[in-house]
């Protein structure tokens, strides 16, 4: 479905590739700003809906089944995970959003804790903000991104599941998710499309998030 993407050197890809194959392990949990680790490598987060197919895509990204915790329960994973990818790279999984069986109180506490996490965190450098491509961004979507807005943090879309959608409709999303971008302050101008059951999209995912790798 697509192609592969011209600004990626095949070096490139697979440097990434052998980067995301090392070895992946679990670093730190956090459900409060005062559990938040040191500050250390470089992070990248992954931040969605609930159900959106967050940890599928973490799992997808590693070449591992049950590194993130998957799960058909929304509102499972309810703190910060931290992975330490090869001692290169920091993935950070964090709480999945928008599930209304949450009380308000816990809703707010992840709020609080995501924004001083967003907005404090030096060593943060890309939120990967995951939409579900068969359904487009809802509006807790567009309130996440008034929040990365806020924190004056680099966030860049990627739509997941797009394997389901027929490509006129998948390109019709994008195009519409461009034009919207273009307004907002802290994204990143380019939408990668991915599927986790396909395999499309993820090799140019690994190699644009190995760029911040040390």
């Amino acid at each position: 479905m697509t192609e592969a993407d011209p600004e990626f050197s095949a070096a490139e890809i697979e440097a990434a590739r052998v980067l995301f194959a090392q070895e992946c392990t679990f670093k730190w949990a956090a459900a409060t700003t005062q559990q938040l680790p040191p500050l250390g490598l470089p992070e990248v987060a992954f931040a969605g809906r609930s159900n959106v197919g967050k940890s599928s895509l973490v799992n997808a990204l590693t070449g591992r089944k049950a590194l993130a915790r998957t799960s058909n329960t929304p509102g499972r994973t309810q703190e910060l995970i931290f992975f330490d990818l090869g001692s290169r790279l920091q993935l950070v999984d964090l709480p999945g959003y928008g599930y209304a069986k949450v009380s308000k109180t816990k809703v707010q506490l992840w709020t609080d804790t995501l924004f001083a996490y967003l907005r404090g965190r030096t060593s943060l450098h890309r939120v990967n903000l995951l939409i579900d491509s068969r359904h487009g961004p809802k509006d807790i979507d567009n309130e996440a991104m008034d929040l990365f807005d806020r924190a004056a943090l680099s966030y860049q879309i990627i739509l997941t599941k797009a394997d389901k959608p027929k490509p006129s409709e998948l390109a019709e999303l994008i195009g519409s998710l461009g034009t919207a971008l273009a307004k907002r302050p802290a994204a990143h101008p380019q939408i990668r499309a991915t599927s986790s059951f396909s395999g499309d999209g993820i090799a140019e995912l690994r190699a644009e998030l190995a760029r911040f790798a040390v």
